[in-house]
C-alpha cells in the first residue's frame, strides 16, 4: 500500500508506540491518585506537556492543556472566549477554514454573533489589508488557520498577529492542526493567544490534541467536573495518548524529515503537471508559501472520486480534499473560495506525503496516474 493521505491522519510512529506501550500495560494508575503509581502517571503527563511546549516554542509548559482532538481545541478556544466575553460578539475568520472553525462560526452567526469572512485569491492567499479594514475595537476574536488542510497554503500568522494587536483588542486564535510537526513554530515570537493542534496529524494516536492558552488569558472549562488540567478541562487524563503526543512532538523536533518529504512532493507535483494534460495546481505556485508535504491537483473533466477509486484499487491512498467532507459530491468550500472552475474542482486530488514515503512509491504512483 502507498499511503499519501497524511493530512487526514498519520500512522503512529514506532517510536511513539514504544513510548506509549508501558502506559497500555503495567503503568495503569490514575494520574489524579495520590499513591506512587498515580504519581508516576502524573509525571508522564507533565513530561508530555513539556515536550509539546518545546515543539511549539511556548513560554511555559503550563500554557499547554490536553484535549481529545483539534476540533475540541478549536471549539473551546472560540466558544470559551465568547462565553467569557458575552459583549464582544464580533468574529473574524476566513472562507477556507477547517470545518471545526467554519461550521462553528456559521452556528455562532445563527445565534447572534457577527461573523466577518475574509476572502482568499485564486492562489488561496489572504489580502491583509482586508483584515485591517474589518478589525474593530469591539472585535472579540480573530481565528485564522496556519496551514490549509487541502491546499497546504500557509497564512503569515506573524504579520496577522501584529495587525490584530495594532488595530484591536481582539484575541488571536490559530488552528495549527495541519502545520505542527511540518514547519518550525515559535509561539514566544508570535502575537498568538490560542493555538490548537491534533496528535494524529504528526504520528501520535487519534483521540488526543492540545490547546495552547497564552499565560494570562483565562478560558472557562470546556468540560466541567474534576480538577484535571489545573481545573481547565475535567475528565481522567488519557495518559497513553498524551504520552504518545509528547513522544510525537519530541520526534518531530529531533528528527526533521521534511526536506526529504518536500523533495518527493516536488518531484510528484512537477511530473504530474508535465506529463498529464489538463492537470492544474490548486494553491500558490510559490512553494515557500505551502506546506512541504502537500500538493492539491485538479484533473480537469475527470471526477476526483473516480480517480480515487482507481488509485485505491491499485493500492494507493489519496483524498479528494478534507477527510471531514470527503463523502460529499460538492466542490469543497476551499476550492470554491479560490474560484477553481467546477470542471477542475470536481477532479481535485490531494496528495499529502509523510516521513515513510519513498522514491519508489512516487514512481509507482506516477505510473498509475
Amino acid at each position: 500500500m502507498i499511503y499519501l493521505d497524511n493530512n487526514a491522519t498519520t500512522r503512529v510512529a514506532p517510536e511513539v508506540f514504544e513510548a506509549m506501550r508501558p502506559y497500555l500495560t503495567e503503568a495503569y494508575g490514575n494520574p489524579s491518585s495520590a499513591h506512587s503509581l498515580g504519581r508516576h502517571m502524573k509525571a508522564a503527563v507533565e513530561r508530555a506537556r513539556e515536550q509539546v511546549a518545546e515543539l511549539l516554542g511556548a513560554a511555559d509548559p503550563s500554557e499547554i492543556v490536553f484535549t481529545s482532538c483539534g476540533s475540541e481545541s478549536d471549539n473551546w478556544a472560540i466558544g470559551g472566549f465568547l462565553e467569557q466575553n458575552p459583549t464582544r460578539r464580533h468574529i473574524i475568520t476566513t472562507r477556507v477554514e477547517h470545518e471545526a472553525v467554519r461550521n462553528l462560526c456559521e452556528h455562532l452567526a445563527e445565534i447572534g454573533c457577527e461573523v466577518t469572512w475574509l476572502e482568499v485569491n485564486e492562489s488561496g492567499e489572504l489580502n491583509l489589508d482586508d483584515l485591517r479594514q474589518e478589525l474593530r475595537r469591539d472585535t472579540g476574536i480573530v481565528s485564522v488557520m496556519l496551514a490549509n488542510n487541502e491546499s497546504g497554503v500557509l497564512f503569515p500568522i506573524d504579520k496577522i498577529g501584529k495587525i490584530v494587536r495594532e488595530n484591536s483588542d481582539a484575541v488571536f486564535h490559530i488552528d495549527g492542526v495541519q502545520a505542527v510537526g511540518k514547519i518550525p513554530i515559535n509561539l514566544k515570537e508570535l502575537e498568538v493567544d490560542l493555538f490548537a493542534l491534533s496528535g494524529h496529524k504528526l504520528h501520535a494516536p487519534q483521540g488526543v490534541g492540545a490547546l495552547y492558552i497564552r499565560d494570562g488569558l483565562k478560558l472557562p472549562p470546556f468540560i466541567i467536573g474534576g480538577a484535571q488540567e489545573r481545573g481547565r478541562r475535567a475528565g481522567t487524563s488519557a495518559v497513553p495518548n498524551i504520552v504518545g503526543l509528547g513522544a510525537a512532538c519530541e520526534l518531530a523536533r529531533t528528527h526533521d524529515e521534511h526536506e526529504n518529504i518536500e523533495k518527493l512532493r516536488n518531484r510528484l507535483e512537477d511530473e504530474i503537471l508535465r506529463q498529464i494534460p489538463n492537470a492544474r495546481l490548486n494553491g500558490t505556485a510559490d512553494r515557500t508559501k505551502r506546506l512541504p508535504n502537500t500538493s492539491n491537483i485538479s484533473f480537469e473533466y475527470v471526477e476526483g472520486e473516480n480517480i480515487l477509486v482507481h488509485l485505491d484499487k491499485a493500492g494507493v491512498c489519496v483524498s479528494t480534499g478534507s477527510a471531514c467532507h470527503s463523502t460529499t459530491k460538492e466542490s469543497s468550500p476551499t476550492l470554491r473560495a479560490m474560484n477553481v472552475p467546477y470542471t477542475a474542482a470536481q477532479g481535485s486530488i490531494r496528495f499529502s506525503l509523510g516521513r515513510y514515503n519513498t522514491e519508489e512509491e512516487i514512481d509507482r504512483l506516477l505510473s498509475c496516474l
